[in-house]
């Protein structure tokens, strides 16, 4: 038998590393990455980025989309389906006036067509960009914001637009039906609104 000096020493996954929730992207740093992509003339990633925000899908759904999925003939759809991977359930979001415009401005310039992959990937060998190469685009975002990368991910994306809905109107079910959930308690999990709704009433409480 061996003795415990013969055991090989594994360190804990998550060692050095935060875990959790990623933080959801404010306002500011939504318009700032906005501008900087419309400046640069950056028309993708203005794409992909307001797509992101817009559908609230998870990053495996939203580089997965093909034009079809969010067009109709030439003009791009104010709403769209799609049926989602982990789930396999269908959800369905709205396309904003914006979203819609850079959208148009990516297809006409990548001169895609219907049944293209709406974000074809660069690398050679993969039909559309993979959720990695997006997590490391959405990281570059992060960097350019002069933000801690530990603190953001693609779920940054898919949380953003739920939690500004939800502060504005604390309205459970609807953020239910947008993130395509199968249950309420998946809702107040992922946007952790149940410590901030308590953390808001503590504060309005006076002693």
């Amino acid at each position: 038998m061996g003795n415990a000096d013969n055991t090989t020493h594994r360190e804990p996954w998550n060692k050095g590393k935060i875990v959790g929730q990623k933080a959801p992207f404010k306002l500011k740093d939504i318009w700032a990455l906005r501008v900087r992509f419309q400046m640069e003339g950056r028309v993708r990633e203005l794409a992909l980025f307001n797509l992101g925000i817009d559908s609230k899908l998870r990053g495996c759904d939203l580089v997965a989309l093909r034009v079809r999925d969010v067009s109709h003939g030439d003009q791009v759809a104010s709403r769209a389906i799609v049926m989602q991977h982990k789930t396999l359930r269908p959800v369905q979001f709205e396309i904003t006036q914006a979203t819609r415009d850079a959208l148009q401005a990516w297809i006409k310039r990548a001169g895609l067509k219907q049944e293209d992959f709406l974000f074809p990937s660069r690398l050679h060998g993969s039909p559309h960009l993979g959720t990695r190469q997006y997590a490391r685009i959405l990281g570059h975002w992060v960097d350019e914001l002069g933000l801690e990368r530990a603190d953001y991910g693609t779920h940054s994306m898919r949380r953003t637009k739920a939690t500004l809905i939800y502060r504005r109107t604390k309205n459970l079910r609807a953020m239910q039906l947008l993130l395509g959930h199968a249950k309420l308690e998946s809702t107040v999990r992922y946007l952790g609104i149940e410590v901030d709704d308590a953390l808001e009433i503590s504060e309005q409480t006076e002693i």
